[in-house]
């Protein structure tokens, strides 16, 4: 299978998947599977996912296709300009060893990105962008209206 740019995932590729208003990844370790980690609900295209940014979550192996659903994704393997990547077969074996375990989650000091980037450089970063950020409270605003709307109903 191929990204909807034509490009073939090779073993320790990163995959950026576009959610409607944040970028989910994970990392490519072959044979059609990826690893990464789960918002904190368990549920990575959840919108609450975005809406409790702290707790426990899950490392998963899953089929890149199941994780992808009907969203956008491609190959974004963007800081190899910056950064040495680890080989391939070093990223596999540690995103394996980690599949099922636990990892903190924080949406700013420790996403899916950071878990991402720290398996193919070592060094876990994100680049959350002033958009995704803007969405994620743009969402977290919908959910208190939308709250406020049933109190608000409840009330008359």
């Amino acid at each position: 299978f191929r990204s909807p740019n034509g490009d073939e995932p090779k073993p320790g590729d990163l995959i950026e998947i576009f959610r409607n208003v944040y970028e989910h990844w994970a990392v490519y370790v072959g044979d059609g599977y990826v690893v990464h980690l789960l918002g904190p609900d368990g549920n990575f295209s959840s919108i609450s996912t975005i809406n409790l940014p702290m707790g426990k979550n899950n490392i998963l192996k899953q089929k890149l296709l199941e994780v992808v659903s009907t969203d956008e994704w491609h190959i974004n393997n963007k800081l190899d300009q910056e950064k040495q990547p680890r080989p391939a077969h070093i990223i596999v074996d540690q995103a394996n060893k980690l599949v099922g375990t636990t990892r903190s989650y924080n949406v700013v000091e420790y996403n899916c990105e950071h878990f991402a980037t720290e398996l193919r450089y070592g060094d876990a970063e994100s680049h959350l962008t002033a958009n995704s950020l803007v969405g994620i409270m743009y969402s977290c605003l919908l959910s208190a209206g939308d709250m406020c709307n049933t109190m608000a109903a409840d009330t008359t």
